[in-house]
């Protein structure tokens, strides 16, 4: 990892070694890549610029890979487990998100590593963590948030659990707190020059994004049973509405004024605007939102709602989102060869991140 080009960043100068793996692995990479550290992919050889995901995506079209270097490297070889400490000997971070135990049987785990470059920040990005009786089990997204209490909130009353897509366990709960735990343990060993072992589960992080349902439920202010809490679309003011097309309007009028504000522009009942925590109102109430927003078309909302300060969103789709003037005023999407993208967030005043690049192809292990 010689020869580094010059980055924007604030995490430029960082090195990181990434070993291929799917979910919270690349997109934790992604992130600090977007900040300006410098990551190596290593993947299996024959593959077109790493690991193809496990739904199918072809490598050359994920943008989680953007900002890399790759490498092929056969992890069954002695000569290639050789490799990678050389090139880990050069890094400040190694992040890979196998099974506990696998890496220490290839001979890369920590001990060996950390021995040898005591400064190395070693971080292990798993669903369940390197301890305990699930440790070595296998999962996805949607079974860590099963295992949390997050998945059975999700969802409305009489229907099973609605998974938020890869959202919370992958991306939040493993890949936002393995770049969290990443960063802070960079910082450490900077001012100690002594590494660590970060162990990022998804488990963990998912039980921290539930902080304040948890904070609720103790104070006896959450109920379990799905769509009965202020938000969880329990509440007729924090839920969507169907307009006349078949689009979603949101509503999240949670204070006072914007649902007070809510109310005048639907021209609700006055009465309900001294009702919003009034349970026994909320059914009525419900149905008069849902009638006043059907009877307008998205798009009619849409420009109604344009110069609104009440909370009230049209639901757009992914698609949209890109031209969706509020965005594009920030340049929130950005054009890489014809993909759209993500920008790199958060935003930096003096070291912004660096705009999206594609993958390269894998190169053949030197």
């Amino acid at each position: 990892m010689n020869g580094e080009a010059q980055q924007a960043g604030p995490l430029t100068g960082v090195r990181v070694i990434e070993l291929a793996a799917q979910g919270p692995v690349p997109f934790c990479a992604m992130m600090l890549a977007d900040m300006g550290a410098r990551v190596l992919r290593i993947g299996r050889p024959g593959e077109n610029a790493g690991t193809p995901s496990a739904i199918g995506l072809a490598p050359r079209d994920d943008v989680l890979l953007r900002h890399r270097e790759h490498l092929a490297v056969d992890l069954k070889d002695p000569d290639g487990i050789a490799r990678v400490r050389q090139l880990t000997a050069e890094a400040d971070v190694l992040i890979e998100g196998f099974r506990p135990g696998v890496a220490e049987r290839l001979g890369l785990g920590p001990e060996v590593l950390l021995a040898s470059h005591p400064s190395l920040v070693y971080a292990r990005l798993t669903g369940w963590g390197q301890t305990g009786p699930n440790a070595r089990l296998a999962g996805h997204d949607i079974n860590f948030l099963a295992a949390t209490g997050a998945l059975a909130a999700l969802g409305r009353p009489g229907t099973p659990p609605a998974p938020p897509l890869n959202l919370v366990a992958d991306f939040g709960g493993g890949g936002m707190f393995g770049a969290l735990g990443i960063v802070a343990a960079l910082y450490e060993a900077r001012r100690s020059g002594q590494g660590q072992v970060v162990d990022a589960a998804m488990v963990d992080g998912v039980g921290c994004l539930m902080s304040t349902v948890q904070s609720l439920r103790t104070a006896g202010m959450w109920s379990n049973d799905r769509g009965a809490n202020a938000l969880d679309g329990g509440a007729p003011w924090y839920d969507c509405y169907e307009t006349a097309d078949g689009r979603y309007i949101a509503l999240g009028c949670v204070e006072p004024q914007f649902f007070q504000g809510m109310t005048a522009l639907l021209e609700l009942d006055p009465a309900y605007a001294r009702q919003q925590f009034d349970r026994q109102a909320w059914p009525s109430m419900r149905r008069a939102i849902a009638e006043r927003i059907r009877a307008q078309p998205w798009q009619a909302w849409v420009m109604c709602l344009a110069d609104t300060d009440l909370c009230i969103t049209p639901v757009w789709h992914g698609d949209e989102a890109a031209r969706l003037p509020a965005l594009r005023a920030r340049g929130s999407h950005i054009d890489v060869n014809g993909q759209c993208q993500p920008a790199p967030a958060p935003r930096f005043s003096r070291t912004p991140g660096r705009p999206g690049t594609p993958a390269p192809p894998i190169s053949p292990s030197a």
